[in-house]
């Protein structure tokens, strides 16, 4: 997927209640360069969320405000990721039906994910890997899947090696540390999502170490909840997201939680300093 077209019904749901939305098309995604569909290191992926992220937070007219991250599907594995690499810097996540785990029905025989990863080194951007179409089994909307497969910067081919080879280890690594999970999160999940597995959301939210967390499980809808639904249901999870996230903005006791973070903030931004021109070489 990506954010010009793609995502930006969400951006605009959460823009009118009242927050400041920021994206990033991941490298061979959208309007980023590189191979289109070709994660060769999902690491790096991360890297960049990470600067890019950071940078709009650092800014001098965000110094102060709450930091959530959003992320859909992969980006929900990169939400996880970006809160495992600093977990005191973020202020929340939503987790939309979150790649934690790929499901059984998407994910090839083991002796098919043998072959094809003793292949990664040799043909790592071949469009061989045998799974299902996601556009047909993720979209409800017959019309939203049409646009998807005309928009030019979402990629709709099988997925390359190399690319797969990453999602699947990640996701595996993700699977085997929810436990380190502990920032406040919202998890939202489709019930018959065939995608990614929501008995897995439902292992996040038991497991998470966060003593702020809420699971929301919708019976009946599928993988894509933000805007492959009939309308209703999409009101129905953006209803639940803003007032997830507004019960956290407009409280007095998080507007009083920023005053320490930002403390903080400047805590790691001295020590950082420090390290870089230490006493002794002034």
């Amino acid at each position: 997927m990506e954010c010009s077209i793609s995502m930006r019904d969400t951006g605009t749901r959460l823009a009118k209640a009242g927050y400041a939305v920021h994206g990033i098309d991941y490298e061979g995604h959208g309007k980023s360069s590189g191979l289109q569909g070709y994660i060769p290191s999902f690491k790096n992926l991360v890297d960049d969320c990470s600067e890019h992220f950071t940078s709009v937070c650092e800014r001098s007219e965000n110094k102060k405000k709450a930091r959530y991250l959003l992320g859909e599907s992969m980006g929900g594995a990169v939400v996880l990721l970006l809160h495992r690499r600093e977990p005191p810097y973020w202020n929340g996540a939503v987790l939309v039906a979150p790649m934690c785990k790929i499901t059984d029905e998407m994910k090839p025989h083991p002796i098919v994910i043998s072959t094809l990863t003793k292949l990664c080194n040799v043909i790592p951007t071949w469009r061989i890997v045998p799974t299902k179409d996601i556009i047909e089994i993720g979209f409800k909307v017959p019309e939203k899947r049409e646009e998807i497969r005309s928009n030019p910067y979402c990629y709709k081919g099988r997925p390359r090696l190399k690319t797969a080879h990453e999602v699947l280890m990640v996701s595996l690594d993700i699977e085997k540390n929810l436990s380190q999970v502990s920032l406040p999160f919202l998890v939202v999940h489709g019930g018959d999502d065939i995608v990614t597995d929501p008995s897995v959301s439902r292992l996040l939210y038991e497991t998470a170490s966060s003593e702020d967390k809420t699971l929301k499980l919708y019976p009946g809808m599928w993988h894509a909840l933000t805007s492959g639904e009939p309308p209703a249901n999409i009101d129905l999870v953006f209803a639940d997201i803003v007032a997830w996230l507004d019960g956290r903005t407009a409280t007095e006791g998080s507007r009083s939680e920023m005053e320490p973070k930002s403390k903080h903030d400047e805590q790691q931004l001295f020590h950082a300093q420090a390290k870089q021109f230490p006493i002794g070489s002034l």
